[in-house]
C-alpha cells in the first residue's frame, strides 16, 4: 500500500472517530429533546459528558446484563471497582458528575438500556436544584426515567435511592430535597418493580442537612458515606439475588430448634390478628400468599411494601407453653420497622439507630446482622440485642406463637431457633 492511501486511509478513520465521538455529545439545543429543566452545557462538563460517553460505548458488549448505577457526581465517585464493595457482582458505573435528571434521560438509550441490565441502582436530582430546577420538574423527568426503564424490561429491579442530604450554602437546601424525595415517593407508590431506599434520612442531621465527618463539602460522600451506602443496599441486593447467594454455614447450638428452615416457610402461617386463629399456613412454599415473606438463602425475608408502609404478621404454627429461651438474628434497611412476637406481645425490632426506640445502642450494627435474646421464664422475657439489655421485664401470656411483623421497609430473619427450658 503506497503512501497517499495510507494518508487517506487513517484521515478517513480519524473523520470516522471524530464522526463517533459526536455522536455522544451533549445536544447544541434543548430543542426536540425530552424532559424538561436544565441541561448542563458547561465546558468542563461537556468535555466530561463526551469522553465518559464516548468510552462506554466500547464496553457495551462487557458490561452486557451488569447491575447499572446511574446518576451524577455521586455515582462517579463510586470510581470503577465501587470502592471495594459488591464483590462478586458485576457491577457497571454510569454516572457523570454535574448531570442532571434530563441529562441522564437523554443519555439513557445508550448508556443503560444498551447493557440490558439486571438491575438499576439510581440516585439523582441534587444537580437540578443547584440550576434551580423545581421539584416538580425534577420528579417530572424522573418518571420518564423510570417509564423507559420499565418498558425496556419490566421485571429488572430498580432501586430508587432518596435524594441526599446537602446545605442550602450548596444551593441544596433541605426543604427542597425533602420535597423532591415526597414527589419520587409519589410517582412509583404501588409499584412493587421499584424499591425506594431511604438514603435522605440515612445521612441527615437533625437540620436535614448533610453530615460533615460524612460529606466534607456538604455535597459529596467520602469512604464513610460510601460505606454507609454500601451497607444500606447490601439487604435489598441479597433479596434481588446480586450477592449473598450461597448457603449459611451457622451450626445450630445443642437443645435448640430451628424454627425456620431457610428453604421454605414450612411452620408459618398467617393468623388472625385479634383471635389468633390461623387463616393460612405456607409448608413448603417458599413465598407467602401475598408475597411480602420470602425465604431465600437460609434467610426469612420481609420485603419493603410498594405502598411505604403496611403492617403484616407472620405467625408459626407452634406454640410455645413452655420456658424457653429464642434466638435469632435479623437486618434492617435504613429506618425500617418490624418487630418480634413473643407469644403475642410485641418487642420492637427495628433500624434502632434510625427508628428507636433504643437510640443508644453501642453494638447495634446498622444494616448488619445482629442477634435478638429472648429468654422467657414464668410469663416474663428477658430481651438482648447483641448482649445490651431492651426490656428486661417483659411480660408475656402463658402460652402463644412466635411472630415477625413487617410495616416499613426491608427486614431480614435467620437462624431462628428455641430451646425449651425444664
Amino acid at each position: 500500500m503506497n503512501t497517499k492511501r495510507i494518508f487517506l486511509l487513517l484521515s478517513f478513520v480519524f473523520v470516522l472517530d471524530l464522526l463517533g465521538a459526536s455522536r455522544f455529545a451533549i445536544p447544541a439545543t434543548d430543542k426536540g429533546l425530552p424532559g424538561e429543566g436544565p441541561i448542563r452545557r458547561y465546558a468542563w462538563f461537556k468535555n466530561l459528558w463526551e469522553k465518559k460517553r464516548t468510552n462506554w460505548a466500547k464496553q457495551v458488549k462487557q458490561d452486557q446484563g451488569a447491575l447499572v448505577f446511574l446518576g451524577d457526581s455521586i455515582t462517579q465517585g463510586w470510581g470503577d471497582n465501587f470502592r471495594g464493595h459488591f464483590k462478586g457482582v458485576k457491577v457497571a458505573n454510569r454516572g457523570i458528575s454535574g448531570d442532571t435528571t434530563r441529562g441522564v434521560l437523554i443519555r439513557l438509550k445508550e448508556d443503560v438500556l444498551s447493557l440490558n441490565p439486571k438491575g438499576v441502582v439510581i440516585l439523582i436530582g441534587t444537580n437540578d436544584l443547584e440550576e434551580k430546577a423545581t421539584p416538580e420538574v425534577i420528579a417530572g423527568n424522573l418518571k420518564l426515567i423510570l417509564a423507559a426503564l420499565k418498558k425496556h424490561n419490566a421485571k429488572m429491579p430498580i432501586i430508587l435511592c432518596n435524594t441526599f442530604p446537602s446545605s442550602a450554602t450548596k444551593r441544596r437546601p433541605a426543604d427542597q430535597i425533602k420535597k423532591i424525595n415526597q414527589l419520587y415517593f409519589a410517582a412509583v407508590k404501588g409499584d412493587a418493580q421499584i424499591t425506594v431506599l431511604d438514603t435522605w434520612l440515612l445521612f441527615a442531621d437533625a437540620k436535614g442537612d448533610a453530615k460533615k465527618p460524612e460529606f466534607p463539602d456538604l455535597l459529596h460522600p467520602n469512604q464513610i458515606g460510601y460505606d454507609k451506602w454500601a451497607a444500606a443496599l447490601r439487604p435489598l441486593l441479597a433479596t434481588h439475588g446480586f450477592m449473598e447467594t450461597g448457603a449459611d454455614k451457622f451450626k445450630i447450638e445443642p437443645g435448640f430448634v430451628s424454627l425456620f428452615n431457610g428453604r421454605d416457610l414450612t411452620g408459618w402461617g398467617f393468623r388472625n390478628q385479634k383471635t389468633q386463629k390461623k387463616l393460612a399456613t405456607f409448608d413448603g412454599e417458599k413465598a407467602s400468599n401475598d408475597g411480602r415473606y420470602l425465604a431465600i438463602n437460609d434467610r426469612l425475608v420481609v420485603t419493603t411494601p410498594p405502598e411505604g408502609r403496611r403492617v403484616q404478621q407472620l405467625w408459626t404454627t407452634r406454640e410455645f407453653p413452655k420456658n424457653f429461651i429464642l434466638k435469632l438474628e435479623f437486618r434492617a434497611t435504613p429506618n425500617a420497622d418490624s418487630g418480634v412476637f413473643i407469644r403475642r406481645p410485641q418487642l420492637q425490632c427495628r433500624d434502632y439507630v434510625l427508628a428507636g426506640p433504643w437510640k443508644d445502642l453501642k453494638k447495634y450494627k446498622p444494616q448488619d446482622w445482629n442477634e435478638i435474646v429472648a429468654i422467657v421464664k414464668d410469663g416474663v422475657a428477658h430481651c438482648t440485642c447483641n448482649g445490651e439489655v431492651l426490656n428486661a421485664e417483659f411480660k408475656v401470656p402463658a402460652s402463644g406463637p412466635i411472630g415477625l411483623e413487617g410495616d416499613r421497609g426491608q427486614m431480614e430473619y435467620r437462624r431462628i431457633r428455641v430451646k425449651e427450658l425444664e
